[in-house]
């Protein structure tokens, strides 16, 4: 079928992951929620804004990057699948953890907390990643929706 339009440019594009900076993790290997809360807690420091973040782990539970993929307003962040699982993929992260912070220092989950998680889990099926947790972190505590049930 011909038409009377010119012809559409398409874009040869190329998408990649930069290393912006690194941090030192001494464990190496994640065994824990608490390890993960740790590295977390280390990456993201006290601030004050809800950021929500994915932590890549190799298939000995190594973490091989770590990214803020989205940051909210001082209590709540919208976070949708497709932009936690864009560095996922491009790093071949073979799990992930994810998490955020309640700058509130109440780690108790939300019902958005629990919806979002549901969310990706299930995305994370499709995709044939593993969900290994999402970690509510606070100044001195923390909550994983999988020791509370809400991860398969």
């Amino acid at each position: 079928m011909t038409t009377n339009s010119p012809a559409k440019r398409v874009n040869i594009v190329q998408v990649k992951l930069v290393r912006e900076k690194s941090i030192l993790y001494k464990e190496r290997k994640i065994r824990s929620a608490q390890d993960a809360y740790h590295l977390i807690y280390d990456y993201l420091g006290e601030v004050d804004r809800e950021h929500f973040i994915v932590l890549c782990l190799d298939t000995k539970n190594q973490p091989t990057c770590i990214q803020t993929v989205h940051i909210g307003s001082l209590n709540s962040s919208i976070v949708h699948p497709r932009e936690v699982l864009k560095p996922v993929l491009l790093s071949n992260a073979a799990s992930i953890i994810v998490a955020h912070n309640h700058p509130s220092g109440n780690p108790t989950p939300s019902p958005e907390d629990i919806e979002v998680t549901k969310r990706l889990e299930e995305a994370c099926i499709i995709l044939g990643i593993n969900l290994l947790d999402h970690i509510i972190v606070c100044t001195s505590d923390f909550c994983s929706l999988k020791e509370k049930g809400y991860i398969k």
